[in-house]
């Protein structure tokens, strides 16, 4: 029997990995084949909902000062075992829970909660910790979750992984992300100077120069403070699928599902439908399932991959069934068009 490989990310604002997911699993199994869940992410919003593992809850400081309850995962994986710590830092210190841009403060957001994350997961006796960077109302460059993690003895030994889908400079990270986080131009420049100045304290007084390192600015600069402690700032995308044993899900498909919510000039690098086809090699057919496409079509995923364009199928749901029921009913589409895809095959 044929297998079915589910490997999506997120729908953002509309449907889980995970959903997504089970969805296209369902398509599958009423076309008459068998089928596997892999949901991922690419290290930002929704890397809890693909590694799966305990669910921890803690109370720490949100980003504008008030307490907020906080999830992260314990994930004992590999052998040996590795109990491996994951923690959203959009959970502890994230612009949804500062209301939006219109709700939060560009200058005084901290990320502190991102670090007294880490110290939760450290006196939880991780051995491993991976903080996703994404969505973040900060940009304090990682200054107040250093701040929380000041001195911790837990922390030596521990293995620090920084997961990002950016590549933005330490320096830049006020001018590229901060004006989304309600910055206006005269706090961009008072942002970007303070980060300067963070960047000098560093070097200083931990010997790391984070303005040469790529991707130190995700996350408002929280990648470069995390790198300066000694953290080690790796690609989102491919230490999830790691994580979950993406390559061996891949080795073993006949098709291969992914998509996401918006598929735009950004999902060529460092996301997950460009991340799936790149590991996939064309070894197999790859159905590409989005909320929307930004005049990005098949030959462009599959020129950015190296796999041929014939194995590459991209179905934009809001072309195919308009944007109402794009938006309320991505898992029932996602379903019904993996289905009618393989009945096209069989």
């Amino acid at each position: 029997m044929p297998r079915l490989v589910a490997a999506p990310d997120k729908f953002r604002g509309t449907a889980t990995a995970p959903e997504i997911a089970q969805a296209a699993a369902t398509g599958a199994r009423r076309a008459g084949w068998t089928a596997s869940c892999v949901p991922l992410a690419d290290g930002g919003e929704g890397t809890l909902d693909a590694v799966g593992g305990e669910v921890r809850t803690d109370v720490v400081t949100g980003p504008l000062g008030r307490p907020v309850e906080a999830q992260w995962r314990l994930v004992r994986a590999g052998s040996p075992p590795v109990a491996t710590a994951v923690v959203e830092m959009s959970r502890a210190s994230g612009l949804a829970l500062a209301g939006g841009a219109a709700g939060n403060d560009p200058i005084g957001a901290t990320t502190r909660g991102t670090g007294e994350l880490v110290r939760a997961a450290l006196r939880a006796g991780a051995d491993r910790v991976v903080v996703g960077c994404g969505g973040s109302a900060t940009t304090d460059g990682g200054a107040g979750a250093l701040e929380a993690l000041a001195g911790d003895p837990a922390l030596r030994g521990v293995e620090l992984l920084v997961a990002t889908d950016v590549t933005t400079p330490f320096l830049d990270a006020a001018r590229v992300f901060a004006p989304q986080k309600g910055a206006s131009a005269e706090q961009v420049a008072l942002l970007a100077a303070r980060l300067a100045a963070t960047a000098r304290r560093y070097a200083a007084e931990m010997g790391v120069d984070v303005t040469r390192l790529d991707g130190a600015g995700a996350a408002g600069g929280l990648a470069g403070g995390l790198a300066a402690l000694g953290g080690r700032i790796v690609s989102g995308f491919d230490l999830v699928a790691d994580l979950v044993g993406l390559d061996e899900q891949l080795a073993r498909a006949d098709l291969v599902v992914t998509g996401e919510g918006c598929l735009d000039a950004t999902s060529l690098a460092g996301k997950v439908v460009s991340g799936v086809l790149s590991r996939l090699a064309g070894r197999a057919p790859s159905l590409v399932v989005v909320g929307v496409s930004r005049s990005l079509l098949a030959a462009d995923l599959a020129a950015a991959t190296a796999v041929p364009e014939h194995l590459v199928e991209v179905v934009d749901l809001t072309e195919r069934f308009g944007a109402e029921r794009a938006l309320a009913e991505p898992v029932a589409l996602v379903a019904d068009v993996v289905h009618d895809a393989l009945a096209r095959l069989s």
